[in-house]
Parts: structure tokens; C-alpha cells; sequence
């Protein structure tokens, strides 16, 4: 893995969960980028846990310590076309995984996770952390 990469929530979790794998990727990468979105699902996953408090506060320290991408009006052009030409294709992804897509494609970064949905979209450079 090299130069700019953004990372999905399943690498995000791997992190968390100290996987060698996914710690030597990271420290290949040139700049690390977090899409907004995927903090969401990792707050999401934190309030539903059984150690809130504990897994919130390490999602809050990760994102002061990783430069996050909101959505923007660009990400949703993106979003967009990317969601009408998954339907045209009859290959829907959860939207969630659109709106870091189109955040990814909107700055030409690669994302790195390990969902294969991702191959599907056009223009979206993806790698696979495993």
C-alpha cells in the first residue's frame, strides 16, 4: 500500500483490534484519511456494545487523531452516479459504503477494505488489507 489511502470501518475494527495485518498496511500508507461515514458505523457499533462508554471513547480518540472527509455537495454528485449505475447494473451496496465511495473517488484515494462490493464501482481504486 502506497500514497493516499481512505479506510473503511472493517479495516477501522481490525486496527482496533490490533491486527498485525492491518497495522503493517497502515504504516505503508503515504497519508490516511477517515471518511465521516465510517466514524458513524463505528459510533454506531459503540453505543450498541456492551462497553459503551470505553468503545466510544476510542472512536473519539481515533478521529482526533486522523484527518476525517465529510460529504460534501462534490461527494454527492458522486454518490449519485455511483448509487444509479450500481442500480443499472443490479448490484446494490449498502448506501453507507456508497457515500465512502464517492468520498474516496471525489479525492482519488484508495480505499482500503476487505468487502469486495467496492470492485463493483467504477473509477474506485480499492485494496485489500488482508
Amino acid at each position: 500500500m502506497s500514497g493516499s489511502v481512505l479506510l473503511d470501518s472493517n479495516f477501522i475494527v481490525a486496527l482496533f483490534q490490533q491486527d498485525p495485518g492491518a497495522q503493517s498496511a497502515l504504516l505503508a500508507a503515504e497519508r490516511v484519511f477517515v471518511p465521516s461515514v465510517a466514524l458513524g458505523e463505528l459510533y454506531y457499533g459503540a453505543q450498541k456494545s456492551g462497553r459503551r462508554e470505553e468503545n466510544v471513547a476510542r472512536v473519539d480518540r481515533f478521529a482526533a487523531a486522523n484527518e476525517v472527509l465529510p460529504p460534501d455537495v462534490e461527494s454527492a454528485r458522486h454518490y449519485g452516479a455511483i448509487r444509479d449505475a450500481l442500480r443499472r447494473q443490479g448490484r446494490p451496496i449498502p448506501d453507507n459504503d456508497i457515500w465512502i465511495a464517492a468520498i474516496a473517488r471525489q479525492h482519488s484515494l484508495t480505499l482500503i477494505t476487505r468487502d469486495a462490493h467496492f470492485r463493483e464501482i467504477d473509477g474506485l481504486t480499492t485494496e485489500d488489507w488482508r
